[in-house]
Order: C-alpha cells, then structure tokens, then sequence
C-alpha cells in the first residue's frame, strides 16, 4: 500500500516545540510524527511553535507557516496566557483567528486546550484551586471557539491533569515543563484525536 504524504505542523508554545525533553525524539512533534509514520503517513514535519508564546503569538507562526501548505497542524496554547493573566475572551480571540487563517488554506487543526496548572509543583498548595478555576474557564472558551472555527479540539485535559498530578517524573527538571516521560504520556493521549484528523483527510483524498 502507498504512503500518504503529510505535512504536519507544530504551532504554539513551549510544550509543542518540546522545552524539557532530553532527547529531540521525545518532543512531541517526533513523537506524533512517529505515530503518523507507523500509521502509513510519509511525515513531513515543521515545528514553528515558540517557548513563551501566548494565544496572540500565533498570528505570527500562523504567517510562517503561509508557504508550507501544511496538511495537519498540532496547536498547543494556553499555558503563557494563564501564566500572564490574559483574559479568556482574549486569548481564546486570537486563537479562533489562527484556527480560521489554518483552516482557509485548507489545512486542518487540532488544538490542545491549556493544561490544567494547578499540578505544577511549584504552585503553592493554596492556590491549586483557584488555579484549577481559571484553566478550565479558558479550555471551556478555548473548546467553543476552535470548534465555531472548524478545528478539532483534543479531550485529553483531564487525562493529561491526573497524569500529572499523581507522577513527579512527568516534569522535567525545572518543575514546570514536561520531562521526557511526560511528553509520552501527552503524545500517547493525543494520538487518537492525530490519527482520525489524518486519516479522515487521507480518506478524503481518495474518495
């Protein structure tokens, strides 16, 4: 059976261009483009996210990313926006716009809402959950937007949060990014939503 080419693109923040991994091949990026490659898919992967990113940052990768014609595009935003107090409806603005540009050139969208922060171990115990509050308030907003856009939104928040939450070895070092460990656990529970994006556009392709 033949390959199907896939252009596949990283946008967002620190988590999609892989900040804490030991190894470029446990960045998340390497890591769906070695699910894709399993699945039949010949790969062509371009990491145009950026460490610090916030939602209104990806107006400028979104341009970058004009001349790839990308098939798929991972976006992975909302960490920067909770860290800096970006209102909601903000940030979720100008992430609906960035789904909007992908998805008039025709390339499809999955968006990673905002991890939950609260299991960050540097969060002080006491504001775990007004933490908790404010990140579900801007997936809730992030998941209406990307949806009204014509993107795909990943349920793994949950997943990923207990994850988290019940294992150290899921942050690198610093404490605040994903180790090694941790983006195989991000990549594993976002494959699915991958695979069906990439595998409905390659149905599509040969119907």
């Amino acid at each position: 059976m033949a390959r199907s080419a896939l252009r596949l693109l990283l946008l967002g923040d620190s988590i999609a261009f892989g900040t804490g991994a030991l190894r470029a091949e446990d960045t998340l990026g390497r890591r769906l483009a070695a699910v894709l490659t399993a699945d039949g898919f010949d790969v062509d992967l371009h990491v145009l996210a950026v460490p610090g990113a916030v939602s209104a940052d990806l107006a400028a990768q979104v341009r970058r990313a004009e001349p790839l014609g990308a098939d798929l595009a991972v976006v992975v935003i909302g960490a920067n926006d909770l860290a800096r107090f970006v209102p909601p409806d903000e940030a979720a603005r100008a992430l609906a716009a960035a789904v909007a540009a992908l998805r008039a050139r025709g390339t499809d969208v999955v968006v990673v809402p905002a991890p939950d922060m609260s299991s960050v171990p540097l969060l002080p115990p006491a504001f775990r959950a007004l933490v908790r509050s404010a990140c579900a308030q801007l997936q809730q907003r992030q998941v209406a937007v990307v949806e009204a856009a014509g993107g795909t939104v990943a349920g793994v928040a949950a997943d990923v949060a207990s994850a988290f939450a019940a294992d150290p070895a899921m942050f690198s070092a610093d404490r605040f990014h994903p180790s090694s460990t941790g983006y195989a656990h991000i990549a594993a529970a976002l494959a699915p939503a991958v695979l069906d994006a990439a595998r409905a556009r390659r149905d599509d392709a040969a119907a």
